[in-house]
């Protein structure tokens, strides 16, 4: 059996179902090309830019980086959702990443188009709707997951078998996962890919600022934290850095305060580009605590696909 062909590999065209997650800040063209030449699937995150036109940059930025396979999330709440999209369709774009709403209202046309459609989720529920929308494929995103998480708190494996159990559509797996024994947990759970984020946020193609890769790799399993749910309505998981644990003390007193941090745009460019960590959070997920060095796209790969398959030797001479 091999592990690393499946459903996902064959919608997308990849090598590899790995998938990049849609970070902002992070998700640029250097890093999403990296990981499409490497095998995977690398995403473009639109919500990244204010200007929209700054969006069509950035995808011919990749294309003229990779020839490969690529796609560009949109998060559905944003007010210019529909015009980045249409950005995306504009420049060639084969797959589109949906989150944060509901996908049903761009979906039906994408399709006709001709694209390809997946949708992250946390939760049954939505995964079904996702599925009634007519989306390819669905990414189960766990608790363990940096940034913007789900109020429900349901870790990822135990929401991936659930997931496959609802839907007949394939399901790709995200939230702590870094390396080949995440990998191989969650194909044996049922998911028929993974999405990392915090992995590649830790790459030498990730523009992240090296003194917040350094806090990144120096993060413990315990290094993380949820802040955010009294102010922005669902948690956030950010490093705990004391910026972060003034926030969480504040929250109950001024919620609208932290919201604006958190969601501050500016601040957040300081934080992941300047390294400037007092002005802002630093999101991450909980597989923080797996990461020990910087490795390049390619050599995360390797290691990946080096341990998956040792891994899966051992289990089967047993």
């Amino acid at each position: 059996m091999d592990l690393f062909k499946t459903r996902i590999t064959e919608l997308f065209g990849i090598e590899y179902p790995i998938i990049l997650g849609g970070m902002l800040f992070i998700s640029r063209a250097e890093l999403a090309a990296a990981v499409s030449e490497a095998g995977g699937l690398g995403v473009v995150a639109a919500g990244t830019f204010l200007d929209e036109e700054d969006v069509r940059k950035e995808i011919i930025k990749v294309k003229e980086l990779t020839s490969k396979p690529f796609a560009v999330n949109v998060p559905i709440f944003k007010p210019n959702a529909e015009q980045l999209i249409r950005i995306a369709v504009e420049e060639g774009v084969k797959i589109i990443a949906t989150s944060a709403g509901s996908p049903k209202k761009y979906t039906a046309e994408l399709k006709e188009r001709g694209l390809t459609v997946y949708h992250v989720v946390a939760s049954v529920v939505h995964a079904i709707k996702a599925e009634e929308a007519g989306v390819d494929a669905v990414v189960a995103e766990g608790i363990e997951a940096g940034g913007h998480d789900s109020p429900d708190q349901i870790p990822v494996s135990v929401l991936v078998p659930q997931v496959v159990d609802a839907v007949e559509i394939p399901v790709i797996a995200a939230g702590g996962i870094a390396d080949g024994r995440g990998f191989l947990a969650m194909r044996l759970l049922g998911a028929e890919g993974v999405q990392m984020g915090t992995r590649f946020m830790i790459s030498r193609e990730s523009p992240l600022h090296p003194d917040v890769k350094r806090l990144v790799i120096d993060t413990p399993d315990n290094g993380t934290m949820l802040i955010g749910m009294k102010a922005t309505g669902h948690p956030v998981r950010v490093v705990r850095t004391p910026q972060a644990m003034r926030l969480a003390q504040e929250e109950e007193k001024d919620p609208e305060k932290v919201k604006s941090i958190i969601n501050s745009m500016a601040e957040s460019e300081e934080v992941y580009y300047r390294g400037k960590m007092d002005k802002g959070v630093v999101m991450c997920g909980q597989s923080a605590g797996l990461i020990k060095e910087d490795l390049s796209v390619e050599e995360i790969f390797k290691k990946i696909v080096s341990e998956v398959k040792k891994l899966s030797n051992e289990f089967c001479s047993q």
